[in-house]
């Protein structure tokens, strides 16, 4: 695989050649494997963290999520991390020729350490394209400098370079809010093309969920409305159906994955529908890993995939698999069905997943993509656990899958931002197929050798192709011992 050696956009405008990123990261000092062996794919590391501001922990990069139209994939994460909550900013990281190179720099006019912005940090990014506007999105939660989350920015830019201050769509009202994600209709014969939907939802009232709208690329956004009954929730991901039905999977309360949708083009939402209860393994080493915050994406005729780790195919409960559902109309779903990465005795723990799919293909021939943390010894210690990534993939909606490809072997948890909810990649992360390929962008910890405290950089294995395999998914759930667990911040 050739790759080219990318730049960075460092804070002012200076740049910084990272001329060691095109190459197989060797084994730090110290760790017990290395970051990849020399059969996994090369790493390219697409940003770092160029703040120096006190309180926040440098240099770490972590959250990351993508959305890709056409050849460009416009990323974003966490960067300089509050251990806290929240960030010193958050990021842009855009490839305009499908995941080769890329670009990358810090949002504007949100915090006050990046281009005049008026809050103490800033979480939770997420990004959006609006087709008809022409119009890239990076939604952020600012939060307060003593780390209350007043409400969702959103970013905008005609290029997915250059960004303009942010608008405040939702919040700033003296309640709390969190987890905020954001979507657009690109369906041109939709009735509702054009039109970019956000979801958060309101810590101070149980964590409600409401979603608010825009129909003029984001400048401007109605007054938050709930779902039908005021569902209460985390990490809701809004995807739009061809026909311009919103479905929103989300983390309900209690521990449960359901979704709620609209068919009027978010002028009032359905009360909502079980997709599965959630039964999973507590990752060990305290590792902070979302606690089965759902990952969810579309395929081109409209059918929706929500993945999540839980561990119902492993008798005892003694580590995750990732699952999935899925749903043609948003309303009714599918029995659970389990990826078959490796066996369920293999003792490895699966979470934190990212899944992907091909918008130019659908149902039985629908391309997936799935990216994911894992620890190869389910049963480790905060000091011998090691995190690693893992790649799997699907040329027929999941009947079959490819054999499971490690991308990152493994490396440290204090190599690794660490927060109130322990040591932090992120609660989610993101997979986008462009072109036929899966990209995903991740953090991985190195052990720092520049006078920092953390080395933790935000990188790229893609593009990765998207294969077939002959591996059936598991769809007999056994019993387990799992309790269900309620999420209770994201921050």
């Amino acid at each position: 695989m050739r790759t080219s050696v990318p730049r960075i956009l460092l804070a002012g405008g200076a740049t910084l050649a990272l001329a060691g990123a095109a190459v197989v990261l060797a084994a730090s000092p110290g760790s017990a494997a290395p970051l990849a062996a020399a059969a996994s794919p090369v790493l390219t590391r697409v940003s770092t963290d160029p703040f120096t501001n006190s309180g926040s922990q440098h240099a770490t990069e972590v959250e990351p999520d993508t959305f890709a139209f056409g050849n460009t994939i416009v990323a974003s994460s966490q960067v300089g991390r509050f251990a806290s909550g929240g960030a010193s900013d958050i990021s842009f990281d855009t490839s305009t020729n499908g995941g080769t190179t890329w670009t990358s720099g810090m949002l504007p006019g949100i915090t006050t350490f990046q281009g005049g912005g008026s809050f103490g940090r800033v979480s939770d990014p997420a990004v959006a394209f609006d087709a008809r506007h022409g119009t890239w999105m990076i939604a952020g939660l600012a939060i307060s400098a003593g780390g209350s989350a007043l409400g969702v920015t959103v970013s905008r830019s005609a290029n997915g370079l250059t960004w303009q201050n942010p608008v405040r769509a939702v919040g700033f009202d003296g309640r709390g809010y969190d987890k905020e994600w954001i979507v657009c209709d690109d369906t041109s014969t939709s009735a509702f093309f054009g039109t970019c939907y956000v979801e958060v939802d309101v810590t101070s009232s149980g964590n409600r969920i409401v979603m608010s709208r825009s129909t003029d690329g984001g400048a401007h956004w109605s007054a938050p409305i709930s779902p039908s009954g005021t569902p209460k929730g985390l990490g809701g991901q809004p995807l739009v159906n061809p026909n311009g039905t919103v479905v929103v999977p989300y983390s309900g309360n209690g521990g449960a994955i359901r979704s709620f949708r609209s068919t009027n083009g978010g002028t009032s939402w359905t009360s909502t529908v079980l997709v599965a209860t959630v039964q999973s393994h507590g990752v060990a080493g305290g590792l902070r890993d979302g606690e089965g915050l759902p990952s969810a994406e579309i395929d081109g005729s409209g059918k929706v995939y929500v993945a999540w780790e839980d561990c119902r195919f492993r008798s005892g409960c003694p580590a995750n698999d990732i699952v999935y559902s899925t749903s043609t109309d948003g309303t009714t779903w599918s029995a659970v069905k389990r990826v078959p990465i490796d066996a369920t005795t293999s003792g490895v723990d699966h979470f934190i997943p990212g899944i992907g799919v091909d918008k130019a293909t659908s149902g039985s021939t629908a391309h997936i993509g799935l990216y994911y943390y894992f620890y190869p010894v389910a049963g480790c210690s905060s000091s011998s656990c090691r995190l690693s990534v893992g790649y799997i993939s699907s040329t027929n909606g999941g009947t079959s899958w490819s054999a499971a490809q490690t991308i990152v072997p493994g490396f440290a948890l204090n190599l690794i931002a660490n927060t109130s909810q322990g040591r932090m990649v992120g609660d989610y992360i993101s997979c986008s197929i462009v072109s036929g390929r899966a990209v995903a962008i991740f953090a991985v910890g190195r052990t720092p050798t520049n006078g920092k405290a953390f080395d933790e950089a935000m990188y790229t294995a893609g593009p990765l192709a998207v294969a077939g395999g002959t591996v059936r998914s598991s769809t007999t759930a056994v019993t387990t011992a799992a309790g269900s667990r309620a999420v209770l911040t994201a921050r």
